[in-house]
């Protein structure tokens, strides 16, 4: 290999994740098989060791997650990668990172479900549980990338947050992503960002775990540095000892949304394509978004006024960004391999300022382009700058299964 071949590699989805946690500064990793997830596991067996970091197959789901809030609260940036069975049994465990604001990051590859389903199959079935799959009103980020460089890039970004925030953050990826391979410049990835977690300032006798600085995000001490306190999953007060006062309840929750409220606006990220004019838009995410995009192109080709927007955090969910968009649109298509988890939100979130069209597929396939251009080419026919064109301008259109352009 010469020249500027050098700076490239063909990875795939799954090896690109290991390889941005390990730049993220990850050294801790525990998880139990599963597919399309193990590929993960298997890249970082060999890896970590190499980076000086430490690699555990659990005996289950359950127990990895155990052991990376263990490990976070050892000081370590620590990771755990599943699918839909094994995220299930995350649950509760993750409740428990959250509840005691603990950094850490579960991936989950999302695969046709429920129950153990289809494991070759892509989907995207994982959407809600991975907002509301814990109790409680807790507070979480769940980040959805679409591409191969995308997975690393938001792997780093998956653990800045977590470790900024104090709290677990979800690496949501579908089957298609996981397993595909792409061309990777490594020299784009090697400018990310990495942060660290805030460690505490204070004297070690006046250390309080869960006493918030102005940015309602405590300072974490690391076991181990003498520093002596207690984690629980009961609410606790700001010496992190269970409480049952009410006030102290209610505030104790209250700081942990506002500081993931605090971080919104940065966290409201994506990508999004002919919008300016569009009259019709195509929501995507995940492995969706790439024959979503290959259809908007083909539309414009057409001369539909369409575009394509892609949040690539799904929660907290882009609701301001996708009113405003909804005010001066007549459609937002919305197509996801599940039956309309996410389409959901965007209903709620466009307050009846323009129609939502929930395209949903859930037989395993990845989306076609075609199959979303012929949604599109239906929607735009009732746009009213198609019907303010003049006939002959119609009939130029070679749009195939659309009824209405073949009655003008």
């Amino acid at each position: 290999m010469s020249g500027k071949d050098r700076f490239y590699r063909l990875m795939q989805g799954d090896e690109a994740c290991a390889e941005g946690a390990l730049a993220a500064g990850m050294r801790f990793f525990a998880g139990y098989p599963i597919t399309p997830a193990s590929e993960i596991a298997e890249y970082l067996s060999q890896r970590l060791p190499e980076e000086g970091g430490v690699f555990i197959q659990m005996e289950d789901e359950i127990a990895s997650m155990g052991a990376i809030i263990g490990a976070s609260l050892g000081g370590m940036k620590s990771m755990t990668a599943t699918s839909g069975p094994g995220f299930s049994l995350m649950q509760e465990n993750l409740g428990y990172a959250s509840m005691a604001e603990v950094p850490c990051v579960v991936v989950d590859v999302q695969r046709l479900g429920p129950s153990t389903g289809s494991p070759t199959a892509p989907a995207q079935g994982d959407v809600m549980q991975a907002r509301w799959g814990t109790h409680g009103d807790h507070a979480v980020v769940v980040l959805s990338p679409s591409s191969v460089k995308e997975v690393y890039q938001l792997t780093v970004k998956a653990f800045n947050i977590a470790e900024e925030l104090r709290l677990p953050v979800v690496l949501l990826m579908d089957e298609v992503v996981a397993h595909m391979r792409e061309r990777v410049d490594m020299r784009e990835l090697a400018q990310v960002e990495v942060v660290d977690r805030k460690r505490p300032a204070t004297p070690k006798d006046s250390y309080l775990p869960y006493g918030p600085d102005r940015d309602d995000v405590p300072a974490l001490a690391r076991f181990g540095d003498g520093y002596h306190f207690h984690v629980t999953g009961l609410f606790h007060d700001s010496t992190g000892f269970p409480t049952g006062n009410p006030k102290e309840i209610e505030r104790q929750i209250a700081r942990q949304h506002r500081k993931l409220e605090r971080y919104r606006p940065y966290l409201c990220i994506g990508d999004e394509e002919a919008l300016e004019d569009a009259e019709v838009v195509v929501l995507a995410y995940g492995g969706s978004a790439r024959p979503a995009l290959a259809a908007v192109r083909q539309g414009r080709r057409e001369g539909l006024r369409v575009g394509l927007i892609r949040p690539t955090v799904l929660w907290p969910f882009p609701e301001e960004t996708i009113y405003a968009l909804a005010t001066r649109v007549q459609s937002i298509i919305v197509p996801e391999m599940n039956l309309g988890q996410l389409a959901l939100e965007v209903e709620r979130s466009v307050k009846g300022e323009c129609r939502v069209t929930r395209l949903p597929k859930v037989n395993g396939e990845l989306f076609t382009p075609e199959e979303i251009l012929a949604v599109i080419r239906k929607e735009a026919l009732s746009c009213p700058s198609w019907r303010l064109r003049p006939i002959y301008e119609k009939k130029d259109y070679a749009i195939s299964g659309v009824q209405a352009v073949a009655t003008a």
